[in-house]
């Protein structure tokens, strides 16, 4: 079935504040070149049938273009984002103001939560990650209103700050995940709730490699995550690379970019 999904044009991209580990002013950003393969993930996505929305870039909102962190949609009901910093903080009014003009029943959410970054939904139950954004408070403030079960998991590693960092679903029923990004507790609640994931090295997590949209056939994955490409064709996944090396000096891959709009019928 095609998705749709929302993407905000990197117009205003840099790196001018670091608040993740991947976050360096002094080094810079070429927006010309994060334009150019922002429009390649984008391609990406229509070439294989999908349907992109687009919001309007705000002026000093660098980081608006990582549209996953901007709101979580299921069953057509938007939960909106609250952010953790500052420097983000007017990116959850935007993206919540875009879903309401459009006729979506929203919720502003009242704790922080980085919308997608540290929600993935599945099937029958949502993935929440906690330790560096999202508030434990906003998993249990999301279930209430989106009426579907969500399982808490705790990230340890900074450079894994939220969980579409460090996991990604494969499919409605299984992921993929690097396991030291959590704690011991969560790894085995992930174990035991998916003893057929697909396991990432080290060197695959390092580029953001978990970063990755599947629409349960076809991969979308940074390029340089070479090994974690291997074993996700050993599945019988066709494997799209995309180049956000750009885009990564921000924290972010093909799934910050994308927040996806579930259950519109």
């Amino acid at each position: 079935m095609p998705k749709h999904f929302l993407m905000c044009r990197p117009e205003y991209f840099t790196v001018e504040y670091a608040i993740n580990p991947w976050m360096h002013p002094e080094r810079g950003a070429d927006r010309d070149i994060a334009v150019r393969q922002w429009e390649g993930l984008k391609s990406a996505y229509e070439e294989l049938g999908h349907r992109v929305s687009l919001i309007d870039p705000i002026d000093g909102l660098p980081d608006m273009v990582f549209a996953a962190n901007g709101a979580l949609v299921v069953g057509g009901r938007v939960y909106g984002a609250k952010f953790a910093f500052p420097q983000r903080g007017p990116e959850g009014p935007a993206y919540l103001r875009w879903f309401t003009e459009r006729g979506y029943p929203a919720f502003d959410a009242t704790h922080v939560n980085e919308g997608e970054g540290d929600f993935l939904t599945l099937d029958e139950v949502i993935l929440a990650g906690t330790g560096f954004r999202t508030e434990v408070v906003a998993h249990q403030e999301a279930q209430e209103y989106l009426g579907r079960p969500v399982v808490s998991l705790t990230l340890v590693d900074p450079r894994f700050y939220h969980l579409d960092t460090a996991l990604f679903p494969l499919d409605g029923r299984n992921v993929a995940y690097y396991p030291p990004a959590f704690s011991a507790g969560s790894q085995k609640v992930l174990r035991a709730m998916f003893p057929d994931a697909v396991l990432a090295t080290a060197e695959d997590a390092e580029v953001l490699g978990l970063n990755a949209v599947s629409d349960g056939t076809n991969v979308i994955i940074n390029a340089e995550a070479s090994n974690l490409q291997l074993e996700l064709k050993r599945r019988g996944y066709e494997v799209i690379p995309v180049d956000l090396s750009e885009l990564r000096k921000a924290g972010g891959g093909p799934k910050c970019c994308t927040l996806e709009i579930r259950g519109e019928n």
